[in-house]
């Protein structure tokens, strides 16, 4: 289905239960309103995802403007030959920029194999501070609109940080915006995501149909720092805080994006901010039956970054005896990234390849 054709997509159904996320507005956010920054503080501590309101700003209606265009341009990149797909591989380049097909990763402990493609582009190579990367042409003539779409992401994560940084009193040369330099060397890229049409259910009002048990992306914690995502298909859900909590449809809301805290911000704040599990399983009602289609923006913190507590009185100390892995955030990325890959040639190590998903559940009991 063509990106001009999105609006006559079905709508969310009403009947389904969706988690009820913060709303917040990107130009108040800009205007430092003191009750729009407390929600912002209370969402990252509560469940580390909202909704951010990027109409009547510039930057937002930019961004906007940049994801219309570029849906059609990943429809595109998805229709190309599975063989030319294939020439960029990421797991063949021991990376995780480039293609990635369906089946290619595990995406639950039961070794159920994921259900999507995507294609990771580097903002790095768009931004032309490495070498250009090999990528299809249909990317290469993108690549003003690409980067367009990263610096005005690369504005509002800046934005969120600094907020998130001044609420921490932590010190100049570590705020948080400094950790995530645009121009630093950094895992930061464009993700396009498909995933095909679901067998539509009759009972589509229930949160346990429509295929959840074979989940399209398995439950997870991103790798970084801040998630900013473009959909308009449901199929995304949340597990919220809670021993007896249920996984909840994320509604996806025209003119707003999703966004969420990933594994840094628990890495740095010692589980103050909380980067939330969550999957992706087929859309609900009529919407399943249709090929869902996904933007994602990426930023994460500085290669050399080590992801550990920072120092700040307002943010827990660690426990007793306890000692901070000491790992880079681009070994965190490639080894969370290239972990789950079953087409590599070595054995899968679920464990071993998840986030901060420990901490999230030890948070909820």
């Amino acid at each position: 289905m063509s990106d001009t054709n999105h609006l006559k997509l079905p709508p969310f159904p009403s009947n389904i239960p969706t988690a009820p996320l913060l709303r917040l507005s990107l130009s108040k956010l800009q205007a430092h309103d003191i009750t729009e920054t407390h929600n912002l503080l209370q969402a990252c501590k509560d469940i580390g995802f909202f909704y951010l309101d990027l109409q009547d700003t510039n930057e937002g209606t930019n961004l906007l403007n940049n994801a219309d265009k570029l849906f059609p341009i990943g429809e595109r990149l998805f229709d190309l030959p599975l063989d030319e797909k294939k020439k960029y591989d990421l797991g063949s380049q021991n990376s995780y920029y480039g293609y990635k097909a369906q089946g290619a990763m595990v995406a639950d402990r039961q070794g159920n194999l994921d259900g999507n493609e995507f294609y990771n582009v580097s903002k790095d190579d768009i931004l032309n501070t490495i070498p250009a990367l090999p990528n299809p042409s249909i990317l290469h003539e993108s690549r003003t609109l690409l980067e367009s779409f990263i610096r005005t992401s690369h504005a509002i994560v800046t934005l969120l940080l600094s907020i998130l940084s001044d609420s921490l009193c932590l010190p100049a040369s570590t705020t948080l915006p400094n950790l995530h330099r645009l121009t630093a060397p950094s895992g930061d890229q464009v993700r396009f995501i498909k995933a095909p049409p679901q067998p539509t259910t009759t009972t589509t009002h229930n949160n346990n149909n429509n295929n959840n048990n074979n989940p399209t992306l398995g439950e997870h914690t991103d790798f970084g720092s801040i998630t900013i995502l473009f959909n308009r298909l449901g199929g995304l859900q949340v597990l919220p805080p809670g021993a007896d909590a249920e996984w909840t449809y994320v509604r996806p809301l025209p003119g707003h994006a999703i966004i969420n805290l990933g594994d840094a911000m628990v890495k740095f704040t010692n589980g103050l901010f909380r980067s939330n599990i969550h999957r992706v399983v087929a859309p609900p009602g009529e919407q399943a039956g249709f090929t869902r289609y996904s933007l994602v923006y990426f930023a994460r913190p500085e290669d050399e970054v080590l992801l550990r507590r920072l120092e700040s009185e307002r943010i827990p100390a660690l426990g007793e005896g306890v000692v901070e892995e000491a790992i880079s955030s681009k070994d965190w990325v490639i080894r969370r990234a290239l972990g789950k890959r079953v087409d590599l040639g070595k054995p899968v190590d679920y464990e071993k390849a998840l986030g901060t998903e420990g901490v999230s559940r030890r948070l909820e009991t």
